[in-house]
């Protein structure tokens, strides 16, 4: 693209027709630095539009139009971005009102957060300070599936300062820490001392020997011994000191994993909504591994490493200054080669950490999901999935280690270069006769260990850069909020009555509201039907009610407090959750019915079972209450499932029951079964209940009817109906589908009898 454009003075906020995408445009001295091209229009339909950033603007036009419109880069000026349900949105304002929104599907999502950062970029170089990213569009906070993505971007390469954050995980153990480094600082000297006695072994033993002097052997046995001694004192040490180092850096590699599994545990639902489970497993699992592998073996060779070095080239200088000047000839050379792969390998181990997360995900969705692989006859197309995202993974893998095997023997050829300049320098010392032949071995000695060393330290770049790229993914999970927050002043809540109130209540999802200015009230022991279309907001205000998202306006209290005022912990431990699709852990049927409560006695338990409807079948298992569930409820038929969900919810007295669906995905009978069991599950409770068939809500107490996030209706079922309004339709409808769900399974049974009414001979034409 040329540096310069026909130069056309374009005012902030002014639009001008242009057919083309750059045609008059830019002006001159202009560059553009980047763009993004968009694929929504603002209504969500497929289009074409653009946005543009140059080094003094950001041109942009929508999905439709044929004019651009331009913003100076200005202070204040902001573009911000965030997803939800599959679509993207980037939103420039200027601090006081809104600009300007692109919107684009999420398969442009990496490309708008490299045109983000463009943004940025250009902004602060242009006015000198970078805009504040991430900004709320609508001041209000967000759930975190709208404004959270994950880290699919290019983004800054991890500093190596970043492994400076693990010390809040040292810091527990500094004394252990501090005697460790003390003995490394003794282990290290006791090493040193060998090369330094064969100076007298060689100038005052061997060679006087060799010229036939006779041999002092008081004086060799004395040197020998320190030569022996100075080894066992060595061992000793190291052993003391990697004994130490390990057991304080598997400390803080397990508070590490715990730190963060707990973190992580304390976050909002929404989070996870925009992550993958593979990725997550393996921060928390192989990430922390790494740290600790890194702070148990590399961390302490590099500690030993620069002792050394330094040790060394004092004892050299201390010998012989001019010699010494000579052995740190490549020292310059190798610390450019250093820094110079650095930067690459820390982007590279990024790239790889993100890489590899790909591989575990692949692995996440399909070992759960076996039977829908199966089922679906899919094994060959997860197995390419796989194939393909290993693939990467080597390529990615092998394209770093290109870089690095060149890197590796380059120090090395070096560090023998640097030898053989000691050796040439050495013997020409020698020859003038300004050092003599002990001294000259002694160099040797020391200069082996000191290149040996040098290029150990050259090799820690590669783990150290591999430790930085994990501390900062991990700390990406311990530096997150949680968009539900504890209060700082809790409200204590020693019992619960069950009343509850939602006043004008709202939650937006960016600028997409899903509950507005709703008001509900329900009376302790009072049961609530919600009902509407699909999208309505039933499972949303539930939601809110569990308080897995906070209202962006309005509140929701129980017993006359603000959800927001209470213990997270402490409120849940009253709230029974029954799901469309119970969740079930490995382990034992009571082990799972008593889940909420795990110190619950065995009559507890069963107690709970017999009210819930599964005392029987669980009788008839194998080992009973003790036989295992397999992961995820294997095993055991939806209905059982539900049951052992329901005992799950009866054994914590819950004062407010949510039911969302909790019959849907099961046959009739079953349902009777699992209806029986709701039935002993609500007397006495809050029961706020989103039923699919709405005749099982005919024993609310009221019916609310959602539709598009509103309140459109509320009364019982025979008000209702009386009124013939939003209610009555969905009951009609649904009425009229079971209608004809029955005469069609009617028709099929006939046809498959050979009814006389339907002759035997035809009844595959006759079936829909």
């Amino acid at each position: 693209m040329p540096s310069e454009a026909t130069p056309v003075l374009l005012p902030a906020d002014t639009v001008v027709a242009s057919p083309a995408p750059m045609d008059g445009l830019l002006r001159p001295r202009e560059n553009v630095l980047g763009g993004f091209q968009v694929d929504l229009d603002q209504q969500l339909r497929f289009g074409q539009g653009e946005a543009l950033i140059t080094n003094q603007r950001l041109l942009g036009r929508c999905p439709g139009e044929t004019g651009w419109t331009a913003w100076e880069l200005a202070p204040g000026l902001v573009l911000t971005h965030h997803d939800h349900a599959g679509v993207g949105t980037l939103a420039l304002r200027d601090g006081q009102r809104q600009l300007a929104v692109w919107r684009f599907t999420l398969g442009r999502n990496p490309a708008a957060l490299r045109f983000l950062a463009q943004f940025e970029q250009a902004l602060a170089e242009h006015v000198g300070a970078a805009p504040a990213a991430g900004d709320d569009l609508t001041g209000v906070s967000e759930p975190a599936d709208a404004t959270e993505t994950e880290e699919v971007v290019p983004d800054k390469p991890p500093s190596t300062w970043t492994l400076l954050r693990l010390w809040r995980f040292a810091r527990p153990y500094q004394w252990q820490l501090l005697a460790g480094f003390l003995l490394t600082l003794a282990a290290t000297a006791a090493q040193l001392v060998p090369p330094y006695l064969t100076m007298p072994l060689m100038d005052e033993v061997l060679i006087p020997f060799q010229n036939g002097q006779r041999i002092d052997t008081g004086y060799v046995a004395l040197l020998l011994s320190g030569l022996a001694g100075a080894a066992l004192l060595a061992w000793a040490l190291s052993w003391a000191k990697t004994y130490i180092l390990a057991l304080v850096s598997e400390r803080i590699g397990a508070d590490l994993r715990t730190r963060t599994y707990e973190h992580l545990l304390k976050l909002s639902l929404e989070y996870f909504g925009g992550r993958r489970t593979g990725d997550l497993m393996a921060r928390i699992g192989s990430e922390t591994d790494r740290i600790n592998v890194f702070l148990s073996l590399h961390l302490l060779d590099f500690a030993t490493d620069v002792l050394m070095i330094v040790m060394t080239a004092a004892i050299l200088f201390s010998i012989n200054p001019t010699l010494a000047l000579v052995t740190l000839v490549p020292l310059p050379i190798i610390g450019w080669l250093i820094h110079v792969v650095r930067d690459r390998l820390r982007t590279g181990f990024e790239k790889i950490d993100r890489v590899w997360s790909e591989v575990t995900n692949v692995l996440a969705d399909t070992i759960p999901g076996i039977r829908v692989v199966k089922a679906f006859a899919q094994e060959e197309r997860e197995a390419g999935r796989f194939k393909e995202a290993n693939r990467h993974n080597l390529a990615v893998n092998d394209k770093l280690n290109k870089l690095w095997s060149l890197f590796s023997p380059t120090v090395t050829l070096l560090t023998e270069i640097g030898l053989l300049v000691v050796w040439a320098a050495g013997i020409w010392l020698v020859s003038r006769q300004q050092i003599t032949v002990g001294v000259l071995t002694a160099f040797l000695a020391y200069i082996g260990r000191f290149y040996t060393r040098l290029d150990s330290m050259s090799r820690i770049v590669s783990v150290t850069q591999k430790a930085a790229s994990a501390t900062k993914r991990i700390f990406e999970i311990l530096d997150h909020e949680s968009s539900v927050p504890e209060p700082r002043h809790p409200v204590p809540l020693p019992r619960v009555q069950g009343r509850i109130e939602v006043r004008n209540a709202a939650l937006r999802y960016g600028n997409r509201s899903v509950i507005r200015g709703l008001n509900l009230s329900i009376a302790p022991g009072e049961m609530i039907g919600l009902v509407g279309h699909s999208g309505s907001g039933k499972s949303t205000l539930v939601n809110l009610i569990c308080r897995f998202y906070d209202v962006t306006e309005g509140a929701i209290l129980v017993d006359g407090v603000d959800l927001r005022q209470l213990r997270v912990a402490d409120y849940r431990r009253h709230v029974g959750l029954v799901l469309q699709e119970p969740f079930l852990f490995f382990g034992t049927i009571a082990e799972n019915i008593a889940y909420g409560k795990p110190e619950a006695k065995r009559d507890e338990i069963v107690a709970a079972a017999r009210a819930a409807h599964a005392h029987e079948f669980i009788l008839r298992l194998p080992q009973g209450y003790d036989s295992l569930v397999g992961e995820r409820g294997q095993g055991l038929s939806g209905g059982e499932r539900q049951r052992i969900s329901i005992a799950r919810a009866l054994l914590i007295d819950p004062r407010i029951l949510i039911l969302d669906e909790a019959t849907a995905s099961v046959d009739t009978e079953t349902e009777r079964e699992i209806q029986k069991a709701l039935d002993n599950l609500v007397r006495g409770r809050t029961t706020i209940a989103i039923a699919h068939r709405l005749s099982t809500l005919r024993k609310a107490d009221r019916l609310v009817v959602l539709d598009k996030g509103l309140k459109v209706e509320e009364g019982t079922h025979d008000e209702l109906m009386a009124r013939r309004g939003a209610y009555w339709r969905l009951y009609e409808a649904q009425a009229r589908q079971e209608k004809a769900e029955r005469e069609r399974m009617l028709v099929i049974d006939e046809a498959e009898l050979g009814s006389p009414t339907m002759p035997a001979a035809e009844p595959k034409a006759l079936r829909p």
